[in-house]
Parts: structure tokens; sequence; C-alpha cells
């Protein structure tokens, strides 16, 4: 997304140039966009008793939120030290209590990192910052649906570019003021993912991820990664292989029924086995259900239906969705509609017609089970790489984009308005 800072004609001597410190202070910032093409959305978060209210984490973007089904949409968190949005989660219990988990978890060469977890009180409008700097990588913020939310959970996946040990799930039974390490492997090894069992929330399921990029590569799977189960609000942990490839792993997708907390559904990444697996006994045994795991490095996000266990959702390049459980899937296209790389996903827990869903090319809405979307193109968080300018007089403004093509606008309209929708051009 574009700001640009207005104009300040000087003499064509240098010298009689005074570009004091006041000068450039003085210099105001106005918005150029664009916002028709999107941008990277990391995670979406909805108020179930009033789906009207939604908030929306970016990749570079921040956090944004709608009170009109999307039709406008604020952003929240310009004020604060980062940008790139890794969770976002709020209380079921009490919707105006929002938490904020900082750093993209994907393994981009340029995923940024943040720095911990944020609470609001007021829905977003002020912000506190809650510890857990180190973590710079945040997938999952899980806390229990009371109306106080005292019970925190957050799963780290941890620095990125090298070691550390300020990975895996963290827990808080105050609110966030103090924290404990609860689930650690190893300093190469985070949580990727972490979900709680809505019936029983003293339950909690956490995909270990071993990771690690370099300059000259990436190594994305080991003995580190796994799935793990808690039964007594994460004071104690074990591993789960019933059914599970015995081979090494590496990214993991998780997600419980909402209607039988006994059935989970992982997508796992593996040296062999590899795909969708069922548990019907709260993972103490499982069966591999397909194939079925698109590029997993860099999705591997699995959801369920929560009103029908037998439709599954597989985030990838394209979309998947399966009818009978994970055993077959129907791929769905950019035909559709819709931007390819998806990342994040809401389903109505009351009708799985209408689902959320976030991608590189932003927000897309559906109320028929993704027969059709509606991508909500009017939020300005397009991820530029470089951006550079045209010579002639009326200058116009270039960049190229995160998985978006290369695009360019008048730095101001003919009327002397800023550049809109309507005048950026595709290169």
């Amino acid at each position: 997304f574009l700001w640009m800072a207005s104009t300040i004609l000087f003499s064509p001597t240098p010298s009689e140039a005074q570009i004091t410190p006041e000068v450039i202070q003085a210099l105001q910032y106005r918005p150029i966009g664009p916002a028709v093409m999107g941008g990277r959305v990391s995670d979406i978060a909805v108020d179930h008793s009033n789906t009207s209210t939604f908030y929306v984490g970016t990749a570079t973007g921040g956090l944004w939120k709608t009170t009109n089904h999307g039709a406008s949409f604020e952003p929240l968190f310009d004020d604060q030290a980062v940008s790139s949005i890794g969770d976002v989660t709020l209380s079921q219990g009490n919707p105006n209590l929002v938490w904020v988990g900082t750093g993209e978890p994907q393994n981009r060469q340029s995923s940024p990192w943040g720095n911990g977890v944020y609470k609001s009180w007021d829905g977003g409008k002020t912000w506190q910052h809650m510890g857990l700097e180190e973590t710079h990588t945040i997938s999952r913020i899980r806390i229990a649906p009371q109306p106080q939310a005292g019970t925190v959970f957050v799963a780290a996946v941890g620095h990125l570019w090298g070691p550390n040990e300020e990975r895996g799930v963290y827990r808080s039974l105050n609110g966030g003021n103090s924290w404990e390490k609860v689930l650690y492997v190893d300093e190469f090894t985070g949580a990727i993912d972490l979900v709680m069992d809505p019936q029983d929330p003293r339950t909690l399921y956490a995909a270990m991820y071993q990771r690690q990029r370099t300059g000259y590569g990436f190594n994305g799977g080991g003995p580190g990664s796994g799935i793990y189960r808690t039964m007594d609000n994460g004071t104690s942990w074990e591993k789960l292989t019933d059914g599970l490839p015995d081979t090494e792993m590496g990214r993991i997708g998780l997600d419980v029924f909402a209607g039988d907390g006994s059935i989970v559904y992982a997508i796992i990444e593996a040296v062999e086995g590899r795909g969708v697996y069922r548990s019907d006994d709260r993972g103490d045994t499982w069966v591999k259900q397909s194939d079925t795991n698109p590029r997993p490095m860099y999705y591997s996000q699995i959801r369920v239906d929560p009103t029908n266990n037998k439709n599954i959702w597989v985030l990838g390049t394209s979309l998947y969705l399966s009818k009978d459980g994970g055993a077959t899937f129907r791929s769905d296209n950019t035909a559709r509609g819709i931007h390819v790389d998806h990342h994040s996903m809401w389903i109505d827990p009351r009708d799985g017609n209408h689902v959320i869903l976030g991608n590189d090319g932003g927000i897309h809405v559906t109320y028929d089970q993704g027969q059709n979307w509606d991508h909500l193109n009017h939020v300005a968080i397009g991820q530029f790489y470089h951006v550079a300018v045209g010579p002639r007089r009326d200058y116009w403004v270039y960049g190229g984009l995160q998985d978006n093509g290369s695009w360019g606008a008048p730095q101001r309209g003919p009327d002397g308005r800023g550049a809109l929708n309507s005048d950026w051009v595709s290169l």
C-alpha cells in the first residue's frame, strides 16, 4: 500500500533548496492506494453473535475490522510497532476482547517477523502489549470461552532464520500478565497450529514443526515435527502416533469438529504418507483419508464445516472441498472468481454455506459453499516489493506486488483528487 508525501518545488539551484528538518516534518502523506488487487491475508476472526463484525489480519498490512459484513474496513494497528499479523482471535464470550499474535508464520524469504502478542478490551480501539517479543512469529492464539478469558494459549513458530528457544506452546492463566512454556521440543521446532476442543476447552492439539531458512536454502521438516495433545489444560502433553506417518514429518494443519470433539482432522506433510488424516477418538488413533496436500510448506490449512463433519476444506494454491470426509476433493480455481494461494478460512458455525476466505488476493466471501465468491477489493493491503516513478510532469507511480503483478497509477487524478482503484493499470 502506497503513501506519498506532498510535493515541494525548489529553485533549480541546489544551494537555494533549504531542506531542513522543519520542511521534512511539514510534509503531509496521503494514500494513493491501491486496493483493487488485494494482498496476503494471514488470519480471520468473526464475532459469532454478530457475523457482520469480523477482523482480518494481513501479512504486512496490519489488522482491519468491519462491522457491516465487509462494506467498509477500519485499520486498527497503524499505531503499533509492527504491521505483520500471524493470528487474530476474539473471545466469543466477550467479543470486545481481542488478541493478536504478530509475525507471519509463513516460510517465505520475505515473511516479516513481529514482536509478540497484543490484547484489546475495547474491540481493537486500544492495545496493550503482552510480551513474548522473541517468539518472532505466532501461528495461533486460543482462549478459554469464559467472558474474562484468563486462560490463553499461544502457538509460537519462532525465528525463521535461526534457532531460538522462545518457541513452542505458551500458556497464561492470568490474561497474559505472565507466561509459561508448556510444550517445547527443541530450538528448531515451533508450534505451527493449535486447536481447542470447543466442547472441552481443557483438551487442545498442537502441531509442532521443525524448520529453518538460510541464505542458501530451506529445511522444513525433521524428527521434531509431530502432533501433541493435552487433556489437562496444557499441564501435560503426549505425542500422538498411532496411524500417523512413521517417517519424518514437516508442516501439519489441524481442526476439530465443533459438533463432536472426538472428531479431529489433520493435514500432514511427510517423507511417506502425506495427506489428510481423521481421528474419531480424540487423536488416539488415526486413519488416512487421501493423499491431498497441496504445497504443504506454504499452506497446510484444513477446515471442518461446523455443521457437517464430512465437509472438509483444504487450502492451497487452489481451494479444495470434500463432501465425503476427505476421501475425494473438488478443486476450485480462479474460474470461480477467487485469487490463488489460500491461507485462512472461517466457516459460519450455524451455516456451512457462509465462508470467509483469506488469500494472496485479499478477502473473499461466499454464501453458497463456494459456488460464487464476492471479492472485497476495497481494502488497501497491496504488498509492494519495489516502487518507482515515471518522468512525466504529472508523474505516475509504479510498483511490483507480491503475487499480483506490476501496476501503475497517476499520483493524482485530473481534477486534483487522489488516485482511485479505477486509475490503477495492470502492466
